[in-house]
């Protein structure tokens, strides 16, 4: 065996020689930063370099503990060391531990609310909970949202939608919570740095929070995830205005309730941070939280509260009290207009308006008087003193006023001045001079108790005589109404016997010139704020916990596998079957429609039946969750509503509940004919109940937070309901009316007309029925003014031969007079209210595009509701000279607006062309609106020039309707030019 083996050579090995390992780790030379040979930080630096070095869970952990509780450094206040830090933390440690630091996602079982934090995660947070942790987070946002836009087309890369998302989590785990101001503040100010640092990192954060970077940014961020992800993915507060706006309502709050009585830093940046807030655009939001939050929770807390309304600046201490006085009566009071026929209406809820006045006195302050000056120009400005809302508001400022007998006078004396003035007469909304007398009665009331020497001497002067004076010589009836109520309410107070001012009209003796002539009786008195208090109470108790959203979903059909348990076979003896032959038989049962589908797993046998009455109907509405329920809701709302309107009060008790869930109700399930059978119940709702539901809707359009569309559907139900109420409901059913498609048998099926014309290239362009009607009623007006126009090129009128017809075929041909259950409620439930809302949205927020009224579509279908309004309500309605004269003025007010935009231009000369043919009495209109009638002469003659004639379809009727509205203009100019000179020559010059 030996000879096997033949060695080939022969080495030794020295014993001092160590033995090198077969594999050695070699550092890898791509990496920039060497591993450092320490694993726990002794220093910030040390700290910086782990945090580099891509460190492992453990390491990360123990460096985040470090710096949270590192002496002689702080890596919440801004210095190079610390922003390097921060910027590692944000850009390199949060992309790559983000989900091992949450702790997995929250399990199917676990109560709904926020996701508990992990202590790792909290570490993170405390380390980034400052104002350079925040503005890391929204650089790095802003970075992949610009990245994310260049490489749109770039295939691969960084998935932008993830590190986003991340982002976005971070940023509302760091505000999370009703303490995270105060925290960040305590931060900035408990640090030992120069106050010229603390200042400017508080500006810094004031400029975050209260300018909206964290809003824009993080709005812009959650819209580019859910494009690059195709679908509306999670939704994150801190990019939702309304959201946002309440967390930073509680986080103010929370700090006021906290702040020491001597701190003067605290005071003074906590009212900046409310002064802040209200540019958020949602100050109602952070309002209505401080009312319920502070100022009713504890008198400690209101103490502090009104504290800092004090230093707060007077523009923003005016919006936050009208605010206050815009709320209050949604939280608290009555919204209906009462005008009973009782003089002791007032002591009804006279606990809660005081309660009510409590709370603006306690906001107003006795030792402010620029505070009060606020509240006068609140109930005597021309914004309105609460328009809209029922008079407990004004009852309760009122009240407070009264207190002090000079404040009072001033009311009395504004309000009188203002009531009597001939342009405002003329020229303001009716609505608004209703609000204006209630405050003038209340006034006049208050300081014939407390200064009756006052009260005589005004009564004797020519400012009460000449406001009446020229109430009386007005040509709109209501105008001289509130004349004659404040001409006979004052003087019930001063004479006596026959002395007493009775006009003995028929007017006067109705229910509300009575409830106007009662307010001068009314007495109110400041009380506590315990009854808010305990209001707050009892509805916090109950409310119910909310239920966690769901996503919308698609009907699903029911599984179409089935589970077979066992087969058993029966054996059955032949004797037993011949003693069965007796027995009947039951019949062969008819054929079910739901049987005839091919699968039987996809029968649905629980269908939900059709609601007989309101309630249940409610109920099938709010289930968003259930197709069946839903699309019968929608097939039996209209019906239901108007064979129920007369029938109980079960229609009236529930119609703003039933209306607030059709405006806001979504077709999530592509419902055949959803918009003409949401419309229809739309619809039946107002017309059961026009008054309440035509000044619900009006209020709603304006103050709802809906879409165009929503907004437009409330100005065609408004449109529509007015018509049918006016006698035009069969001419307009088919505009609204639920069509079926058309049927046509295999093999020549085609697809449906909407979904046919996007394939043809024949899509037709959007319209309302109020666009169609308005058309329609172009084309009636304009053809008498064609026929004349024809009639008169034919020839001289002598060698024309006139044809007589029998009287019994005029007779035939004549229309027979029908009642117009509209023009009893057209002005104060429909016309007035939307006019009225009208000029003060103007005055709050402005004509801008950003005004989502001055929408142009959205515009040009306001004008036309108003002038459908007009047109339904008749020649014959005795607020016709009033409706006249507010839409004269809001059409000549809105020439600007329709600039550049021909839909507008369309909707203002219809609104011309109606208010001339509808008012019959041209010398009347002519004597009462010489100047607008110019004014309408020149700006139309304009727009007829400048629109080219042989242009598109659209061009051509606003010629014509142009030329028309110039022919009835210029047949009143030419007949009435006596009349006219004097304004004519004013005009001119």
């Amino acid at each position: 065996m030996e000879g096997l083996l033949t060695p080939v050579s022969t080495s030794y090995r020295s014993a001092a020689k160590p033995i090198e390992e077969p594999l050695t780790l070699v550092e890898s030379a791509k990496s920039n930063t060497p591993k450092p040979s320490f694993k726990n930080a002794s220093t910030p630096a040390q700290a910086l370099e782990l945090l580099k070095s891509e460190p492992d869970h453990d390491t990360l952990v123990s460096t985040l503990r470090f710096l949270s509780d590192c002496a002689g450094f702080s890596i919440l206040s801004p210095s190079p060391l610390a922003s390097q830090l921060v910027h590692v933390l944000v850009s390199e440690i949060v992309p790559n531990y983000w989900n091992v630091l949450q702790g997995g996602k929250k399990s199917k079982a676990a109560k709904p609310g926020p996701p508990s934090k992990s202590p790792e995660l909290e570490l993170l947070l405390s380390c980034l909970r400052s104002v350079p942790g925040i503005n890391s987070v929204l650089l790095s946002l802003k970075q992949h949202i610009q990245q994310s836009r260049e490489s749109k087309k770039a295939v691969g890369g960084t998935n932008f939608q993830e590190l986003l998302s991340i982002l976005l989590q971070l940023l509302q785990a760091l505000l999370d919570g009703s303490q995270t101001v105060e925290t960040i503040w305590r931060s900035i100010y408990e640090d030992s740095s120069p106050r010229s640092k603390q200042k400017t990192i508080w500006n810094e954060f004031l400029s975050l929070v209260g300018g909206g970077k964290i809003l824009s940014i993080a709005a812009e961020a959650e819209d580019v995830v859910n494009e690059l992800s195709k679908k509306i993915g999670e939704k994150h507060w801190v990019a939702d205005g309304s959201l946002f706006s309440s967390w930073l309502a509680r986080n103010l709050s929370q700090w006021i309730k906290k702040l020491p009585a001597g701190s003067e830093d605290g005071s003074k940046c906590c009212g900046e941070l409310l002064s802040k807030s209200f540019r958020l655009g949602h100050t109602e939001n952070i309002v209505r939280e401080l009312l319920l939050s502070v100022l009713l929770d504890n008198p400690e807390n209101s103490t502090r509260f009104i504290g800092l309304l004090k230093v707060l600046p007077s523009f923003e201490y005016r919006n936050f009290l009208y605010t206050v006085l815009k709320i209050a009566p949604a939280l608290y009071l009555s919204a209906s207009v009462t005008t009973e026929d009782d003089a002791q209406w007032w002591h009804s809820n006279t606990g809660i308006v005081s309660s009510v006045a409590a709370l603006i006195s306690q906001i107003v302050g006795a030792d402010m008087p620029h505070h009060k000056e606020h509240l006068i120009s609140w109930l005597t400005g021309s914004s309105g003193a609460g328009l809209g809302d029922g008079i407990a508001i004004r009852r309760a400022a009122v009240a407070v006023l009264a207190r002090d007998k000079a404040d009072i006078e001033t009311v009395l004396d504004k309000s009188l001045q203002q009531f009597g003035d001939q342009l405002y007469i003329k020229h303001t909304p009716t609505l608004q001079q209703d609000v204006h007398t209630q405050v003038l009665l209340l006034a006049a009331g208050y300081v014939h108790r407390k200064s009756p020497l006052h009260f005589s001497m005004m009564m004797r002067s020519g400012t009460q005589l000449s406001a009446v004076s020229n109430r009386l010589a007005a040509s709109s009836p209501r105008a001289r109404f509130l004349g004659m109520v404040v001409g006979e309410a004052f003087s019930s107070l001063v004479d006596k016997g026959d002395k007493r001012m009775d006009f003995k009209v028929e007017e006067m003796s109705t229910a509300e010139a009575k409830w106007f002539k009662s307010l001068v009786s009314v007495s109110d008195t400041v009380g506590s704020l315990d009854p808010l208090s305990s209001w707050k109470a009892a509805n916090t108790s109950k409310q119910t916990k909310p239920r966690p959203s769901k996503a919308a979903k698609k009907p699903t059909a029911p599984p179409t596998g089935s589970k077979i348990i066992s087969i058993e076979e029966i054996e059955t003896d032949e004797e037993e079957s011949d003693d069965e032959d007796g027995l009947t038989p039951y019949a062969k049962p008819d054929s079910d429609a739901e049987d005839s589908d091919e699968d039987p797993t996809l029968i649905t046998r629980n269908k939900p039946t059709a609601p007989v009455y309101v309630r249940d109907l409610i109920s099938y509405l709010r289930d968003t969750e259930n197709y069946d329920r839903q699309k019968l809701a929608l097939e039996t709302v209209a019906p239901l509503i108007r064979r129920k309107a007369t029938f109980g009060t079960e229609v009236t008790d529930h119609a703003e509940e039933l209306a607030t869930l059709l405006v806001g109700l979504q077709d999530k399930y592509d419902i055949d004919n959803f918009q003409d059978m949401r419309m229809q119940g739309m619809i039946a709702i107002l017309v059961a109940s026009p008054l309440r539901m035509g000044q619900w809707f009006s209020k709603t359009f304006f103050d709802g937070d809906f879409s165009v569309s929503q907004r437009a559907s409330v100005l065609t139900t408004l449109g529509l309901g007015a018509r049918e109420l006016g006698g035009f409901g069969a001419e307009d059913s088919a505009l609204t009316s639920t069509k079926p498609l058309p049927s046509s048998s295999f093999p020549s099926k085609t697809l449906p007309s909407n979904v046919h014309n996007l394939y043809t290239g024949k899509q037709a362009p959007k319209s309302t029925a109020v666009d169609a009607l308005s058309t329609q009623l172009q084309n009636t007006m304009i053809a008498p003014l064609a026929a004349d126009l024809a009639d008169k090129l034919t020839g001289p009128a002598i060698l024309k031969v006139r044809t007589f017809s029998s009287r019994m075929a005029v007779e035939k041909k004549r229309k027979k007079p029908i009642s117009n259950p509209l023009a009893k409620v057209v002005a104060e439930g429909f016309f007035f209210p939307l006019t009225g809302r009208f000029f003060m949205h103007l005055k709050a927020y402005g004509s801008s595009q950003h005004n989502v009224v001055f929408q142009p579509y959205l515009l040009a279908l306001f004008i036309k509701t108003l002038s459908l309004l007009l047109h339904a309500s008749g020649p014959s309605t005795l607020s016709l000279p009033q409706m006249t004269s507010e839409f004269w003025d809001l059409l000549l007010s809105l020439r600007t607006q329709s600039i550049g935009d021909i839909t507008v231009i369309e909707a203002l000369l219809f609104g011309f062309m109606t208010i001339l043919e509808l008012n019959e009495d041209k010398r009347t209109l002519v004597e009462a609106h010489g100047r607008q009638m110019l004014e309408t002469q020149e700006w139309v003659d304009g727009v007829f020039g400048r629109v080219s004639g042989g242009g598109s379809e659209e061009d051509e009727r606003v010629r014509m309707l142009a030329a028309g509205v110039l022919v009835r203009v210029r047949e009143c100019v030419e007949k009435y030019q006596a009349l006219l000179m004097g304004d004519l020559a004013s005009f001119q010059g």
